[in-house]
């Protein structure tokens, strides 16, 4: 089997490093999970999530809105409304969280 050097991971691994960034974060998973099954309000994504605070949620979809992976719209009604969906990055990502997620099942230990 070659040898990788250190540079050919270089690359991979900022980008693993970034992904991580991101997803790593507690409650994004359960977010985006939530947001593919359509769009909904901050409200449907709070009993969605259970367990989040109003505060926290908040901060979540500021942070995959900034990543390119959720998108917030505001339509004037009267009554305003505010709903979530994926981009199609965020949608891209679903099958991916689904394939790690069967990937941790079959293969991690559960801390305890």
């Amino acid at each position: 089997m070659p040898e990788i050097s250190d540079a050919e991971h270089g690359p991979c691994d900022a980008a693993v490093t970034l992904a991580f960034s991101v997803l790593g974060k507690r409650w994004n998973g359960m977010i985006l999970s939530s947001l593919g099954a359509g769009a909904t309000t901050f409200v449907g994504l709070r009993r969605a999530v259970t367990g989040i605070s109003d505060a926290v949620l908040s901060d979540r979809l500021a942070e995959l809105a900034a990543a390119g992976l959720a998108e917030r719209r505001v339509e004037p009604g009267p009554p305003v409304s505010v709903s979530y969906e994926l981009t199609d990055a965020g949608r891209q990502l679903l099958p991916v969280l689904d394939q790690l997620g069967a990937w941790a099942r079959e293969n991690l230990m559960p801390v305890r």
